[in-house]
């Protein structure tokens, strides 16, 4: 079966698939039977191994495929053998949902050895579709071509029929095309993986482990054209505002629009948009940062989803984690936000303000070439927004909140060196046009641009990777001065001796990057180790996402890994991690240390736990814009446990706290679940949720000048969140569904014991801060007010920070694709955002803030009609 190298590197032997052309006129007809003519032109291709649980052993049962074509399409019939057919477990799901048993097949017909496109027939008919990039480290499932699949059951197992057009494919233009292949078969009741093509666990990749598809013969490359209208009916109902004109109970409008893929070359794809709608996608979950940086949402609207592995480009990723892994040069959220701007008000004034900016329409060119050039171009503008004021004479007035935008992103990766390595670079742009008065806090422009590179050698099984990032950010002294004063930044710092707050600057420009080696094949033990860095000047968030600047960190993993299952697991994995972290001024911030390990019990459950422990802890941000504060040494956990997935009532658990030494801080969350499936077509889901955070030094405001000096004012804050993520999916078949996502939210504050940082970096917590005293502090009109001399005269003042949060967000959502490509949406969203009583229950306040309140609903009834040319 295979042969062992010189170098103690297993080598796995090629297995090599012989295809045949079909006639034109008699192709085999897509109906799971697999009794055509046609089949018969070709050999049975067999002989699956075991890949999950126990690798390079023989299956439960064998599968067994033969493979055909024509000028358009490429077919694939498939026999699964199952001695008890009456067993085969037919779960719906929509699309990409992979339940039940199912069969699956992966073609890098560029054969570039990194990128795949991948096709799953599930024994209920669904249908799966993902386009593989990064040697499978990347699996995109918003990739969702035009193919057909029919299956049926009989007294020898369950067979499939796929009929894969040409045109959802890429590849080149030779003679004889040679295609890599891999087939992976599910076999649902013992949740065992087999493969065609061997592949041992600890061989580092996946696409380029596949086997070969030959005989493939003057077939022409297809290009594609696709043309995708749509139009929008929406209605919109919410409590009515006495006296606002703007907010009278209901709206509605009619929307239109195109989206289009347009095949420049069979290589490469140029997709169009035209005022694109996301009226279907599911709102963003709840969440309070009271650290004062952004929150990462995932991008959910598909124009943006599709391909947007060829456009990322990670700053700091990284196998040990702890290196802020979602700062990305493109953060595609950034294209559509809310407006920024909001306008000045006085009393008696209404003001409707725009919720989004809408995108006038986008472009985005991208694919790979068959000699491994990967390319991506977007190109997108944003319309003006503005806001209308309504005075008390009824007069209007508007003025803008976003200006027309212009952004760009280029991508391009090179493979060579038989595809083990790559070079690749990127550049964005963001150009605002015309900036107010009003806006001038914004940049003009940004820039960024970016090289990276990962070398492979040893079979795949060692490698060296990574990137260099250089930015600049344009615009008025006061848009300078803001970001240079910005949480990601801040410096003002008053003990920052390396960064100076400049308010006559009107650029900004910083670097990052991050190198990092390991080994991920060939045996039980992987490792990685490597650098990152941030500089203070570094601003990627005018078209990219990062959460802090003036950061340097070190990181080391080392992994060990089961290769085979025994007596009580299926596989095992154990880690340990560090972490030190500093500034541009050299200060360590940062020394961590983590242990964790991961388990595939007998069963299938799966559990994890780690822990971690800090001994030394600073941060340059608590005090947002204060001294370098000082924070306890803390130690931490977290633990998962969950049940086997494919029981029709299953549970998970996870949960993890922090805690200071010195008990300055600490805090707990937990969320508990259960699916249920009650029968095939329907699953229920419900995931509530408890975080507690007691915090004795929580930031609430900076005073400049308060008896001849500054005061940092903290105080302790108890908060408690609840949540619970409710979802109902009803397939009714593969091609209509019913999804439903509700969340209630709620998230309470409550502070006291407020404090002032005089000593940041005392080595005892309580030397760093002296508090006040009930004398002290006075309360009127939810106003707190501070005499510290006790003079009688307040000193300085600030607004009660207790806060009560809640938020009740749920979307219904009817998806019928009635012919391939083209679908009906019925949409129904819900939004209740209610300012609570901190005072009471959290319980209490949950309910009298979202029953009985009126919500805003959102109707859309969206169309669309997928032509094919």
């Amino acid at each position: 079966m295979y042969v062992q190298a010189q170098d103690s590197t297993l080598v796995v032997p090629k297995k090599i698939y012989v295809t045949k052309p079909v006639e034109q006129d008699a192709p085999p007809v897509v109906d799971g039977l697999l009794n055509d003519e046609a089949w018969n032109l070709v050999d049975w291709a067999g002989d699956y191994v075991e890949f999950q649980p126990d690798e390079n052993t023989p299956p439960s049962y064998q599968t067994k495929f033969k493979i055909v074509y024509d000028s358009k399409n490429l077919y694939i019939g498939v026999r699964c053998y199952d001695a008890e057919p009456d067993k085969i477990v037919k779960r719906l799901s929509r699309r990409d949902g992979f339940e039940g048993d199912w069969v699956e097949f992966n073609i890098d017909s560029y054969h570039d050895k990194r990128t795949a496109f991948s096709f799953t027939a599930t024994v209920a008919g669904v249908k799966g579709d993902e386009f593989v990039s990064n040697n499978g480290n990347n699996w995109d499932g918003s990739w969702n071509p035009i193919w057909y699949t029919k299956t049926n059951v009989d007294e020898e197992g369950w067979t499939a029929e796929l009929k894969i057009p040409l045109s959802q494919l890429k590849f080149g233009g030779e003679e004889n095309q040679v295609w890599g292949l891999q087939s992976t078969r599910r076999f649902f009741r013992a949740e065992e993986r087999s493969l065609w093509q061997r592949k041992p666990v600890d061989t580092p990749g996946w696409v380029s482990e596949f086997g070969e598809l030959h005989g493939l013969k003057n077939i022409e490359p297809q290009k594609q054209l696709e043309i995708q209208p749509y139009t929008v009916t929406s209605g919109e109902t919410y409590e009515a505002e006495e006296g606002n004109p703007f907010r009278d109970g209901s709206e509605s409008d009619i929307t239109v629009g195109l989206d289009a893929k347009i095949g420049v070359t069979n290589d490469l794809t140029l997709d169009l948009t035209v005022n694109p709608d996301f009226g279907q996608v599911e709102a963003d979950p709840s969440a309070i940062a009271l650290d004062g940086f952004q929150i990462f949402f995932r991008e959910q609207r598909p124009f943006f989803v599709e391909n947007k592995n060829i456009f990322d480009f990670r700053v700091s990723q990284s196998e040990a984690g702890n290196t802020f892994g979602f700062d990305n040069v493109f953060y595609s959220r950034r294209i559509g936000r809310s407006p920024q701007g909001s306008p000045d008000t006085e009393d008696e004034e209404f003001v409707n303000q725009p919720d989004n900016t809408p995108i006038i329409g986008a472009a985005k060119f991208s694919g790979k070439t068959k000699d491994g050039w990967a390319l991506g171009v977007l190109e997108s503008v944003t319309a003006k927004r503005y806001a209308t004021i309504s005075g008390e004479n009824g007069d209007r007035r508007r003025e803008m909140v976003e200006p027309l935008t212009n952004y760009f992103v280029g991508r391009v990766q090179k493979d060579f060196n038989d595809r083990n390595s790559y070079l690749g670079a990127i550049f964005t742009a963001s150009n605002r046009d015309n900036l107010t008065e009003q806006l001038d806090f914004l940049h003009k422009s940004a820039y960024t641009g970016g090289i990276d590179f990962k070398h492979q050698w040893n079979n795949r099984d060692w490698y060296v990777e990574g990137n260099l990032i250089l930015s600049r950010v344009n615009g008025s002294e006061e848009a300078i001065k803001n970001t240079q004063e910005s949480i990601a930044h801040l410096f003002q710092r008053v003990d920052a001796d390396h960064v100076e707050l400049d308010s006559t600057r009107t650029s900004l420009t910083g670097s990052g990057g991050n190198i990092q080696i390991g080994k991920v094949g060939n045996g039980h033990w992987k490792f990685e180790s490597g650098g990152t860095w941030r500089s203070p000047e570094l601003e990627l968030n005018d078209l990219g996402f990062q959460r802090q600047a003036d950061d340097i960190r070190h990181y080391t993993w080392i992994g060990y890994q089961t290769l085979k299952p025994d007596s009580t697991f299926r596989r095992v994995g154990i880690n340990y991690n560090h972490w030190s972290a500093w500034d541009f001024n050299g200060n360590h911030n940062s020394l961590r240390f983590n242990t964790n390990s991961w388990q595939n019990w007998k069963n299938n459950w799966f559990s994890n736990f780690g822990f971690n422990y800090a001994p030394i802890q600073y941060s340059n941000f608590a005090l947002r814009g204060g001294p370098r504060l000082r924070q306890s040494p803390e130690i931490s956990f977290w633990n998962s446990i969950r049940t086997d997935s494919r029981k029709k009532v299953r549970f998970n658990v996870f949960h993890r706290g922090e805690k200071a030494v010195d008990n300055s801080y600490r805090s707990y969350f937990v969320e508990a679940g259960v699916t249920y499936q009650p029968i095939n077509a329907i699953r229920i889901s419900a995931f509530p949720s408890v975080r507690i955070n007691n915090d004795k030094l929580q930031f609430i405001d900076n005073f400049d000048d308060v008896n001849g000096s500054p005061r940092y004012l903290n105080g302790e804050i108890k908060q408690r969140t609840l949540s619970m993520s409710f979802r109902l999916n009803y397939t009714i078949n593969p091609n209509l569904t019913i999804q439903y996502w509700g969340q209630p939210f709620i998230s309470r504050g409550r502070y006291s014991s407020f404090k002032h940082v005089t000593d940041a970096t005392a080595e005892r917590f309580d030397d760093r801060f002296i508090t006040y005293n009930a004398n002290q502090v006075s309360l009127a009109d939810d106003t707190y007010s501070i005499d510290e001399s006790l003079n009688g005269t307040e000193d300085f003042s600030f607004d009660d920070p207790d806060f009560s949060f809640v938020q009740f967000r749920s979307n219904l959502v009817i998806r019928w694709e009635y012919i391939p490509g083209s679908e009906i949406f019925l949409v129904w969203s819900q939004d209740v955002s209610q300012d609570g009583d901190p005072s009471a229950g959290l319980l209490s306040s949950l309910g009298d803030n979202i029953f009985g309140q009126k919500p805003q609903n959102i109707f859309l009834l969206k169309a669309t009609y997928r032509f094919v040319l």
